[in-house]
């Protein structure tokens, strides 16, 4: 029987003894812009998959996500023991690392905004200077004097 509970409680372990391993314990330089963001265990408990995001080391720079990657993969068994020893569970899951690419579309989905907000800008101060292109009433009718 799945326990979902359990299932999201180990994951939230298992992403904080990561984290912990990769800035305190792993001395790979590979993984010195990584962050872990989340983590999912499947229900038997038996495989767990981390999530990361990778920060370039200036605000302008490229982040180097195939060292990350590579340095990630390297470390994974290192990591796997770490999990096991803090985790106490009978079976230590299998790791599994997903670049998390919320912050990419969440950085687009701003941008879109900006530019959405922008947009309207642009209508509403042009809509405040704007003036009908006939009479005020083009429905209203002349009336004649022997009506």
């Amino acid at each position: 029987m799945v326990d979902q509970a359990r299932a999201r409680r180990l994951a939230k372990r298992i992403s904080s003894i990561v984290a912990t391993a990769i800035e305190y314990e792993v001395k790979d330089p590979r993984l010195r812009f990584v962050t872990v963001t989340d983590a999912k265990v499947t229900g038997d408990l038996r495989e767990a998959t981390v999530y990361y995001t990778v920060m370039g080391e200036t605000l302008d720079a490229e982040p180097d996500y195939d060292g990350a990657a590579a340095g990630l993969e390297k470390a994974k068994g290192v990591l796997r023991s770490k999990v096991g020893a803090g985790t106490g569970v009978k079976f230590t899951p299998t790791l599994a690392f997903v670049l998390d690419t919320v912050p990419d579309a969440a950085r687009q989905m701003e941008e879109l905004l900006a530019r959405a907000r922008a947009a309207d800008d642009a209508v509403a101060k042009a809509a405040a200077t704007a003036r009908h292109a006939g009479d005020a009433d083009p429905y209203k009718l002349e009336r004649d004097a022997d009506e």
